[in-house]
């Protein structure tokens, strides 16, 4: 099915209904109700990352993601954890560049006991010493674990080093290791104090309640919590790119060699009418899964790669990405898989995508949406980065619309934006290195 067009007679899917308001301590709310089950998926997104962080402090605001399950004086420990377990739920957390997100997914009729859990360490987070250093080290070593073990990860925070230049997209949100152990007491309290505050959180609810509900649940509980002075958010200009960036990495641990090419494209925050979209549909054609473009010529046709493909970033405040990759097979120098790499994207700067394959990859885009709307987590999701990057609820539910809307010159307008070279290329390949 997904392979197929969609009858140009079909009616799309309606988007899930919504409703938002705000309560009077400033916190936004917005309620989509499902009704399948009787379950619900509380998001609390607080307008806060990896951009925020302090200069010398990079990952304080991922550490304090960690930190906001150490504890209250009510619910002390790992109390919040074992709570919403006991009552049949389960709970996270994840930082990005531009906010940090905590979510329980719970029976519907324990949503406000979540919703006191979220409240209370919203307002009284236990911050001392002790525990400032016990997951200061935490952080360090997830850290080791998750980056510096692994030669990928680490390729990746230096391409995104050089491709942002100055700006704080350019430092892992997770933080340097020299510049983490710097956080103390008095960093994480400002942090706190400054950034966690209703008047600085979107709540999202999707499940089996009604917006009545949820009005006055949130207000008994969120509307308790006073409203606190915010830290501005900064706002930053991307340094002009004059020039590609090439990096090598040789190192003993890597298995597999691989070419990664990533460039600087607006986002979808940053974009004119239907631009965002074209990337995201050029990503489609060109190397979205193994009917793509990259895949079927470099792996199948060529022989040359095991694996190839292309990708967007878009949901983000400021500049967003648009990468591609291939995997040599054994005996094919990187040199000669970037060259066919380069040769299948000018085939989208020369001429406009074949219509099947357009209409094949609006038909997959599409279909993310609708399967999006099988689980309230996906939801809750989508919904909630939209908003924490200034875009609106219509944004959301207008994007299918849009997806169908690209047209072919959109997407070969978008291949010739990459051939400014606005980007960072590297080969990754095993041997004797660091």
């Amino acid at each position: 099915m997904l392979g197929l067009a969609a009858p140009a007679a079909s009616a799309p899917a309606a988007a899930p209904e919504t409703f938002q308001f705000s309560l009077p301590n400033g916190m936004q709310v917005l309620v989509i109700p499902d009704h399948r089950a009787p379950v619900v998926t509380q998001m609390l997104f607080f307008k806060v990352g990896g951009v925020d962080d302090p200069p010398g402090i990079s990952g304080l605001a991922h550490f304090f993601e960690h930190m906001m399950f150490r504890g209250t004086k009510k619910v002390p420990g790992d109390l919040f954890a074992q709570t919403i377990a006991k009552n049949g739920g389960e709970n996270n957390a994840f930082t990005t560049h531009d906010f940090t997100a905590f979510y329980e997914q719970i029976a519907a009729d324990r949503l406000k006991l979540a919703m006191e859990l979220e409240a209370d360490r919203m307002a009284n987070l236990e911050l001392s010493d002790s525990s400032v250093a016990t997951e200061r080290d935490v952080v360090l070593e997830e850290r080791r674990m998750r980056v510096e073990n692994n030669p990928q990860a680490l390729m990746g925070e230096q391409m995104e080093a050089a491709l942002h230049l100055s700006h704080p997209y350019g430092r892992p949100v997770v933080g340097w290791a020299d510049e983490i152990r710097r956080i103390d007491k008095v960093a994480a309290q400002d942090f706190y104090q400054h950034h966690y505050a209703p008047n600085n959180a979107t709540l999202v609810v999707a499940g089996d309640v009604t917006p009545d509900q949820i009005r006055v649940m949130a207000q008994d509980v969120y509307g308790k919590v006073p409203a606190r002075t915010l830290q501005p958010r900064a706002e930053f200009s991307e340094p002009p790119r004059i020039t590609e960036t090439r990096m090598t990495l040789v190192r003993k641990d890597i298995q597999v060699p691989l070419f990664q090419r990533i460039y600087r494209v607006p986002s979808y925050a940053q974009a004119s009418r239907g631009q965002a979209e074209s990337f995201e549909t050029l990503a489609q054609v060109m190397g979205g899964d193994q009917t793509a473009a990259l895949y079927r010529i470099l792996v199948e046709e060529k022989k040359l790669a095991t694996d190839a493909g292309a990708s967007y970033d878009g949901y983000a405040r400021d500049a967003g990405e648009f990468s591609v990759y291939a995997v040599p097979r054994p005996g094919v120098s990187l040199e000669t898989l970037e060259k066919a790499v380069d040769q299948v994207m000018q085939t989208f700067v020369r001429a406009p995508a074949k219509a099947s394959d357009m209409a094949r990859a609006k038909t997959q885009l599409v279909a993310s949406v609708t399967y999006r709307r099988d689980s309230q987590y996906a939801m809750a999701t989508a919904y909630g980065q939209a908003l924490m990057i200034g875009l609106t609820v219509d944004d959301v539910e207008a994007w299918p619309a849009r997806i169908r809307a690209v047209s072919g010159a959109g997407v070969q307008a978008a291949a010739k934006r990459l051939l400014r070279r606005n980007a960072v290329s590297v080969y990754l390949k095993p041997g004797e290195g660091q």
